[in-house]
């Protein structure tokens, strides 16, 4: 099973005062990169407020999404200022097979870390299987 959920707020610059023209040509190259990624879950990219966000999500019983990651790589190198998260269930991952991960992007950079609020997974969210 793969399971994840995630957004991110895109910015030109950590500064906080990017230029609305130069924002919305960012904003329209991923909007392109997004209708590349075929994709039946949720996958959003819209503006609320004056801001551009991403909202995506979904769940399969395989990995079958490696866009995804990419696309959190690609808004990074395309729009530094941008942050995110990304949590995400794998259960087909030997070395975190029994957690929550969060992949993170801040200022450019994308990390991957244990989401200690639901992990381990089992107990945590789910019980132990008994057959």
């Amino acid at each position: 099973m793969f399971e994840y959920h995630g957004w991110i707020t895109i910015r030109e610059s950590a500064t906080d005062d990017d230029d609305p023209t130069r924002l919305t040509e960012i904003v329209e190259s991923l909007r392109h990169c997004i209708d590349e990624i075929a994709s039946p879950y949720l996958l959003d990219l819209r503006w609320m407020n004056g801001e551009p966000f991403i909202h995506i999500g979904g769940f399969s019983n395989h990995r079958t999404s490696p866009e995804i990651f990419d696309l959190f790589s690609q808004v990074g190198t395309t729009a530094p200022g941008s942050y995110g998260l990304l949590h995400l269930r794998d259960d087909e991952d030997p070395a975190h097979e029994n957690e929550v991960r969060v992949l993170k992007l801040a200022r450019g950079n994308v990390t991957y870390h244990t989401e200690l609020l639901l992990s381990p997974c089992i107990p945590t969210l789910e019980d132990p299987f008994e057959g």
